[in-house]
């Protein structure tokens, strides 16, 4: 192989074991739960709302 090839070679390993790269995020679990609490909430609040307004009778 030629200097230059080898260089080229070289040069495209690199970039793919770079592209290889996982970037994990983490997020912290009291604020997941959190918003998962709040989603719940809000869900359990729309269903009376949206029972009341189709007519059928509330519990």
């Amino acid at each position: 192989m030629k200097p230059v090839s080898n260089w080229v070679a070289v040069t495209a390993f690199s970039l793919a074991i770079a592209g290889c790269v996982t970037i994990n995020i983490y997020f912290p679990a009291a604020a997941a739960e959190k918003a998962a609490d709040q989603i719940i909430d809000e869900v359990w609040q729309l269903k009376p709302e949206a029972a009341t307004k189709e007519g059928a009778p509330s519990r």
